[in-house]
This record gives structure tokens, C-alpha cells and sequence, in this order.
């Protein structure tokens, strides 16, 4: 009986893992991570005040997100084509060189997380080291609308 469990939830799993919508999924997982920047980005200019508890949740946000990041499940070979996409064919044509990019991506985050900003210039140094890792993704593995 056993057996049979294992053997119906392998296949279910894999029957949902093949309908998935990577177009869809990496799209929601970048959502996710441009709520998150913004959020910081508005007390990094003095829109909002500085909230150090906000900052930490925000960064292990962050965090969270890019741990969930496979680029092999969100960008399968023919996810290039068809729908609504702005990735680059750089992505696959260069997936080691797209997966270093989110490893160092994940990398300073994790460093931000650890580094616990206290106040907003500690925050405005995290922020430096994260945002051109988003800039240099954004400018070689995507391409711009309009």
C-alpha cells in the first residue's frame, strides 16, 4: 500500500511539475522581488522613515526569494519563445554565466541579511551592493519593453 502512495504521489508531482507555467512562475517570483527592492528603495530616498525591522523582514524576503530561484525550472529550453517574456535568448544561450549572476545575487543578500542594517546608510551600502547585481541581470538577460 505503501508502494502505491509513493508511486501516485511521484506521479503527481510530476504531472504538475510538467504543467507548470515557467513564464508565469518566474514572472511572479520577480514581482515578488521588485515589491521587496521598492519597499527599501522609498526609505533608501527618505520617502518612508527608516524601519529597521521592516528592513531585516524585507531583506530575508529577499533572501527567500532567491532561494527559491532555479533557473532551470523557471527557464526551461522553449519557455524562450512564445508568451508574454522579456528574457533574453542570452539566458540560454549563457546559463552558466546566468546562474553566477543569481548566485552572486543570492550572495549579497544573504550579506545584507547577516549585516542587519541599523540605520538608513547601513541600509544605503547593502543596497549598493544588491542593486547592480539586479542592474547587471536587468542589462544582460533581459530585454527592455518599448
Amino acid at each position: 500500500m505503501r508502494k502505491l502512495i509513493l508511486a501516485i504521489s511521484v506521479l503527481a508531482l510530476g504531472s504538475a511539475a510538467a504543467s507548470a507555467d515557467p513564464i508565469g512562475d518566474r514572472q511572479a517570483l520577480m514581482k515578488e522581488r521588485g515589491k521587496l527592492v521598492g519597499g527599501l528603495a522609498k526609505m533608501v530616498k527618505g520617502e518612508q522613515p527608516f524601519d529597521a525591522d521592516a528592513v531585516l523582514a524585507a531583506l530575508k524576503g529577499l533572501e527567500a526569494n532567491a532561494e527559491k530561484f532555479d533557473a532551470e525550472a523557471l527557464f526551461p529550453k522553449g519557455s524562450e519563445a512564445g508568451g508574454d517574456t522579456t528574457a533574453a535568448p542570452k539566458i540560454w544561450e549563457d546559463m552558466a554565466g546566468f546562474k553566477a549572476a543569481e548566485d552572486k545575487y543570492l550572495a549579497d543578500v544573504k550579506a545584507a541579511v547577516d549585516a542587519a542594517p541599523s540605520d538608513v546608510d547601513a541600509l544605503k551600502a547593502q543596497i549598493g551592493k544588491i542593486g547592480p547585481d539586479c542592474a547587471s541581470c536587468h542589462q544582460s538577460y533581459r530585454i527592455k519593453k518599448g
